[in-house]
């Protein structure tokens, strides 16, 4: 006799997150469950490391036993499939490996890879020598990697002071296996932020003006995670990151002061709007 509780009925796309949880609320798993709620996702997660953190400075951190993030998958995507997974804090060589080793066991679609390596306040999210392991290992398995210029210049090895520079680290990040790279602009100089898509043959370009505030926190990480959401509605890359990249723009321009240091951006603005 059918269970009366399943129904065939469909519920929302759903995204994984596999990254870091962040006690202050503006970065990691929770900045990425807010922004699956806000873009009308069901946000599951799997928690790599544990940060003591605020908007000044992270104190600690402890990072997960690799077999406990591979048990947390395995429940997970056994029950609740995701259309899309992001991967942020991933904080050592074991766990890439783990992750890796799962997204192919799986085959989990949509996977988005934010090559977290150091905090906003300079803390290091990702040791040194589990760099290569995340190029060779997480990479190929990706729909689209998206560092940032810091980032960028870790992993090709070379210094990014102008477009061509991005363009070029673009198809050198590319070569290391992803479908698609995207380069986020933030850190550059300047009034106008650029943001990089290089999908294999072509170049995307997304510009639009610096908003000055100091609630950045978690940036990067609502970024990669509302483009996961937007892929897993569907969309195709080149609008997911459009879309994803309007909504960081205003979650940043909404952004209202907490903490001391370098606040959380509103993930709830269209909402507020509402």
């Amino acid at each position: 006799m059918t269970d009366p509780r399943i129904t065939a009925v469909r519920g929302p796309p759903s995204v994984l997150t596999i990254a870091g949880s962040d006690s202050s609320g503006g970065a990691g798993v929770q900045a990425d469950l807010k922004t699956y709620a806000a873009l009308g996702v069901y946000g599951t997660s799997v928690i790599t490391a544990l940060t003591a953190q605020n908007t000044l400075a992270v104190t600690g951190v402890l990072e997960i036993a690799p077999e406990f993030v591979a048990a947390q998958i395995d429940a997970v995507v056994t029950d609740i499939r995701p259309d899309a997974v992001k991967t942020g804090m991933l904080a050592n060589t074991a766990i890439v490996q783990v992750v890796a080793a799962k997204v192919k066991e799986h085959g989990l679609p949509n996977v988005v890879v934010d090559p977290v390596m150091v905090s906003k306040t300079g803390a290091r999210l990702l040791r040194e020598d589990a760099v290569a392991a995340l190029c060779r290992e997480l990479f190929p398995l990706a729909e689209v990697v998206m560092p940032n210029i810091p980032e960028a210049e870790t992993l090709t090895g070379n210094r990014i002071a102008s477009l061509a520079d991005v363009r070029s680290a673009a198809e050198r990040v590319a070569a290391m296996g992803p479908r698609a790279v995207v380069i986020t602009g933030g850190h550059a100089d300047g009034d106008i932020v650029t943001d990089i898509l290089y999908d294999g043959a072509d170049f995307h370009q997304f510009s639009g003006p610096r908003i000055e505030t100091v609630s950045t926190h978690g940036t990067g990480c609502t970024f990669a995670s509302a483009v996961a959401a937007y892929l897993a509605l569907g969309r195709p890359l080149s609008e997911a990151v459009r879309q994803a990249r309007e909504y960081v723009e205003g979650a940043l321009r909404n952004a209202r002061p907490i903490g001391r240091g370098n606040g959380p951006l509103d993930h709830f603005w269209r909402q507020r709007e509402e």
